[in-house]
């Protein structure tokens, strides 16, 4: 009997890609998925605990789902309500406590287990929780996936973080680093290619960090992984997220310079331009060191684009380091970044760190990154107007007879085009910058109509 499943995603890419897989777990036991929770057998929340006030989110949307499970009920039938990933990982027993309701609790390295827990939870009263940090590699007992992954998809080639920066909860949800042997990976992007992605990202808490068996001896970096997926055939595209600066090595700098599907941008975290405050948060590198992988990056690959993370007010940031932050930012220039007022995380060594900055000095010191930021982007963006740039098609747009699709530098952008372009690569003229968006048209109509590159 078919049964149906709902998984909602909170968080990042990793996320996306471990929630695909659960559904592909769950396929061979009549689990098909559905597009809301009312009515579903199933519901997964795969939890993310990198924002604030992550686990109040998670328990509001319990709530919901809670007044769903009733009715299904008082209909007669039964859901089953399941919590996956780093909240649950963090907080399980308090998950357990606040909603008793829940039937399965269970963290990131534990998922490949899901069948077996839903069996457990449909054959006792008891809820059930298995937060572990298996000695097996949970990939090992993942199924191929049946599912076409779209003109683009994730593929995790590495989990979890020896860094232990200070403010950062992954390497006690995520647990150690782990890097997937590269003929796995090599395997099952064959596959993803073979079922329709153009373009494959390549994901790790600490992707950089990837240090995979050989298909013979020794290991793989990231920049040799890089390499060999470049060799299959229909694999246009390839990106790679998050790094960490301190992993930026000889060979994925070659990477970058010699392989023409690795695409031009990069996101690399820096956090904060205060070598005071980079070492507070035990980042590993300082400032200098920053500005010197960015050079040599930018050396290998002159069209390189980046995007960057960065924490204000984290516990004792003084004006000086803030302003150190705002010189680094203007040094460098983003075309995208991410940032955010420094928010405790339970368990951390932050969360108890002295000398707190105040909530307004944070949000005004954040107003004043962002406006920097922003202005950095638009001048980004507006660089590309009147350029031709390729875009890998992806899906219909917002309006009848347009397609939506990507840069090489990451930005979305719209263009008239037939349907059967998805998937394909097409020179775009950027005609428009939009706020969220490049708008252009197809190359060869917007030549015919007196538009040129500039």
């Amino acid at each position: 009997m078919t049964k149906r499943l709902f998984i909602k995603t909170y968080g990042c890419q990793m996320n996306v890609y471990d929630s695909a897989r659960m559904a592909d777990l769950m396929l061979p036991l009549g689990y098909t998925p559905a597009a809301s929770p009312d009515g579903a057998d199933l519901v997964i929340l795969n939890t993310c605990h990198i924002r604030e006030k992550a686990a109040e989110k998670v328990f509001s949307e319990l709530g919901m789902i809670r007044r769903l499970k009733q009715a299904r009920e008082r209909q007669g039938g039964r859901m089953l309500v399941a919590v996956a990933g780093c909240v649950a990982q963090a907080e399980g027993e308090e998950i357990q406590r606040r909603a008793p309701f829940v039937d399965i609790v269970f963290g990131p390295q534990t998922y490949h287990r899901l069948p077996e827990m839903v069996a457990q939870a449909l054959d006792t009263a008891g809820g059930v929780l298995d937060t572990s940090f298996p000695a097996e590699a949970k990939f090992d007992y993942l199924p191929e996936s049946p599912a076409a992954p779209g003109v683009s998809a994730f593929l995790t080639v590495q989990e979890g973080c020896d860094k232990f920066c200070t403010f950062c909860v992954v390497p006690y949800t995520r647990g150690a680093e782990y890097s997937r042997p590269a003929a796995d990976v090599v395997a099952e992007a064959r596959r993803l290619v073979m079922a329709g992605a153009r373009e494959i990202t390549l994901l790790g808490q600490n992707v950089n960090a990837y240090h995979g068996a050989a298909p013979a001896d020794g290991e793989w970096g990231l920049g040799e992984l890089i390499l060999s997926l470049a060799h299959l055939p229909g694999l246009d595209r390839i990106r790679y997220t998050t790094s960490h600066p301190r992993d930026v090595d000889d060979s994925l700098i070659a990477a970058h310079r010699d392989v023409p599907q690795l695409m031009p941008f990069l996101h690399l975290p820096v956090q904060s331009g205060s070598n005071r405050v980079l070492a507070a948060m035990n980042r590993r590198h300082t400032a200098g060191q920053y500005k010197r992988t960015v050079e040599r990056l930018r050396a290998a690959r002159p069209d390189l684009a980046l995007s960057s993370d960065f924490i204000v007010g984290y516990p004792g940031e003084s004006d000086d380091d803030f302003r150190a932050t705002l010189d680094l930012v203007a040094e460098i220039g983003f075309a995208q970044a991410f940032s955010f007022k420094y928010s405790p995380r339970p368990g951390t060594p932050a969360a108890t760190a002295a000398d707190p900055v105040p909530g307004p000095v944070k949000a005004e010191r954040l107003a004043a990154l962002q406006a920097v930021l922003q202005r950095q982007q638009r001048a980004f963006n507006e660089s590309c107007a009147g350029h031709v740039l390729p875009v890998l098609f992806e899906k219909p747009g917002r309006h009848p007879g347009q397609l939506v699709g990507r840069s090489p530098y990451l930005q979305s952008v719209h263009a008239e085009a037939a349907p059967d372009r998805i998937g394909e690569i097409v020179p775009v003229m950027i005609r428009a910058v939009e706020p969220n968006s490049l708008a252009g048209a197809i190359a060869e109509t917007a030549i015919a109509e007196g538009v040129h590159a500039a």
